[in-house]
C-alpha cells in the first residue's frame, strides 16, 4: 500500500428483540453465549467481560491473512449499556480503531438495542460500509440465537 489515508465514520444499528432485556444483555456478557453469535467462524475467541477486560476474536480471511478483532471494555452498566474500544488487524496491519456504545432498553414486547460505532479506517484497508454491514449481520445472528434459545433460560 503506497498511500496513507484516514476515513472517519459513525453509524448506528438498531434492533428490536422479542425477549426480555436481561436475556439480551446476558448474550453479550456470557462468553459461551457470545461466542455462538459473534465468533461462530473464529479460530480463536476469548471474552473477559468486566471493565478493563478484553475480548479477542481471531480467524483467517478468505485471502489467507489472519484477522484479529480485539476490544477492551471501558464501561458496563448491567442491562443498560456497554462501551468498548476495538482494533481490527489484517495480519500485522492495523485497519481500524473504533469506539462502540451498545445501549439496551425496554420496548413493547421485548428489548431495544442501539449500537453506535465511531471508527477510524486506516489506509483503505476497510470501508465504513463493510463494517456497518458486518455489524448488522452479527446483530442479526444475535437475534437468531435469542429466538433459538427462547424459553431455555
Amino acid at each position: 500500500m503506497t498511500g496513507r489515508s484516514v476515513t472517519h465514520a459513525t453509524f448506528g444499528v438498531e434492533r428490536l428483540f422479542p425477549v426480555p432485556l436481561a436475556r439480551v444483555f446476558a448474550a453479550w456478557a456470557d462468553p459461551g453465549a457470545k461466542a455462538g453469535w459473534f465468533a461462530a467462524s473464529a479460530t480463536e475467541y476469548e471474552l473477559d467481560f468486566h471493565i478493563g477486560g478484553r475480548e479477542v476474536n481471531r480467524g483467517r480471511h478468505e485471502e489467507g491473512h489472519v484477522l484479529t478483532f480485539a476490544s477492551v471494555y471501558h464501561d458496563i452498566v448491567p442491562d443498560e449499556r456497554i462501551v468498548y474500544a476495538s482494533t481490527l488487524h489484517a495480519g500485522e496491519d492495523l485497519s481500524t480503531v473504533s469506539l462502540t456504545t451498545v445501549e439496551f432498553g425496554p420496548a413493547e414486547g421485548g428489548t431495544r438495542l442501539l449500537l453506535t460505532e465511531q471508527a477510524t479506517f486506516l489506509d483503505g484497508r476497510e470501508e465504513p460500509a463493510w463494517r456497518e454491514q458486518g455489524t448488522a449481520c452479527w446483530l442479526d445472528a444475535l437475534g437468531t440465537e435469542l429466538l433459538r434459545t427462547a424459553g431455555k433460560a
